[in-house]
This record gives structure tokens, C-alpha cells and sequence, in this order.
């Protein structure tokens, strides 16, 4: 078996369908954090917040606001890998990756990505980038309070995609999307976690001449 505990598929997620609590889904995150290699120290430092977090019974909630609760993203390549997609986020009001929180619907982190991929840009059809469907970067950053909620964080679990078509749709959910090449990211945004994510994808997307790609983790 692979780090992610879910990567094999049929066991847990039928246990899913049966009804996937909350403690089934933090074990199979405390698990698939143990494994992801940090690519620097301040990824390091996320990993072991997260960790501590995967002991909060209701972490995976976003009614959870201390400190925060998980989220899950996406970095999706195109079918050629040079170019990613990014959002224009409504209520941010800067162009990040697909992303959002959880559901309880959701069989695991990276199945929450996908969905989201596919509620907020329309597409459905991704192929992981590492082979294993591993963590590909993860993140903590703050979210500003609002009417209905105080400031508190999101503990965001990242997961990279190739596309299997350009196509995509700009949905509701956020003001504007486009294809930005990856040497061009930081002319679009300047958060600083989307940089780190693009130079990841620059080394790693990239397939080598027999035809085969970095393994990301």
C-alpha cells in the first residue's frame, strides 16, 4: 500500500458510501501527512499544524474555527503541462487555484479537490500528476472574518492534475478563469504559496525524453 491511504480505492471507499465518518477521514489524512516530504522548512512547519489539527474531531468541518478546518485545492495543468489554471476568487479578490472546503459527501481531500475543479471551472476529467495521487503541497493561510464567521485559517491540502482538455467553464462561483503559462504565473498573482506551487510544477510537469514525468512525491 501507498502513502495515501485512499489511493487504493475499493476498501475505503466503500466504506465512503456506507457512510464515512469524521475520524475515518482524519486517520486517512494523518496518514497521508505523515508521508508528504516537505519541499522547505516552512512547509515543514504547515505539516506539523496539520497534523495536530487531524486530532480536532470536527476538523474537516467549516464550522470549525479554531484555529481553522481543511480545505482541499487543485493545480491543474493542461494536456500539454505549460500552462496552469487559475481563478479569479469572489470574495479574495486574487487569481488562486481551484479550491474550497470539504463535504461530507466527499470520500477524501483529493476527491474534494476534484469536485471542486469541477464546480468552479467544469472540469471533470483529471489525471493525477503523481502516480500515486499524493499530496502535492500544502498550505495555511488566513481568512479575513466576515458577517457570519470570525478570521480563522484554512489548513489546505493540494493536490496536482493534468487536465484532459483545455475546455473549461467559468461558473458562478468565481469572477474569471484563464490558462496562465507557468513561467508567467507571477505576472498574474503574487501569492506567495501559488509561486511556490508553479516552480514545483516547472520541475516536475515537465515529461522527460522517454516520455516519463518527475514523481512530485
Amino acid at each position: 500500500m501507498g502513502r495515501v491511504l485512499w489511493a487504493v480505492g475499493g476498501s475505503l471507499r466503500t466504506h465512503a458510501r456506507a457512510g464515512y465518518g469524521g475520524r475515518m477521514r482524519l486517520e486517512a489524512v494523518r496518514e497521508q501527512l505523515s508521508g508528504y516530504r516537505a519541499a522547505d522548512a516552512t512547509e515543514a512547519s504547515y505539516v506539523t499544524r496539520m497534523l495536530a489539527l487531524t486530532l480536532a474531531a470536527q476538523a474537516c468541518q467549516r464550522s470549525h474555527f479554531v484555529p481553522g478546518h481543511f480545505t482541499a485545492s487543485a493545480f491543474v495543468l493542461s494536456p500539454d503541462r505549460r500552462d496552469l489554471i487559475l481563478i479569479h476568487h469572489k470574495k479574495l479578490g486574487i487569481w488562486v487555484q481551484p479550491g474550497g472546503h470539504v463535504e461530507a459527501t466527499d470520500a477524501d481531500l483529493a476527491s474534494a479537490a476534484r469536485r471542486e475543479v469541477a464546480e468552479e471551472v467544469g472540469l471533470g476529467e483529471l489525471d493525477s500528476l503523481a502516480k500515486d495521487g499524493a499530496l502535492f503541497d500544502v498550505d495555511i493561510h488566513t481568512i479575513p472574518a466576515r458577517k457570519s464567521e470570525p478570521a480563522h485559517e484554512h489548513f489546505d491540502a493540494r493536490f496536482a492534475f493534468v487536465a484532459r482538455t483545455r475546455d473549461f467553464t467559468r461558473t458562478e462561483e468565481v469572477a474569471d478563469v484563464r490558462w496562465v503559462p507557468l513561467e508567467s504565473v507571477s505576472e498574474v498573482t503574487a501569492d506567495e504559496s501559488v509561486l511556490r506551487a508553479a516552480k514545483k510544477l516547472l520541475a516536475a510537469a515537465r515529461p522527460h525524453a522517454d516520455g516519463s514525468v518527475v514523481d512530485v512525491h
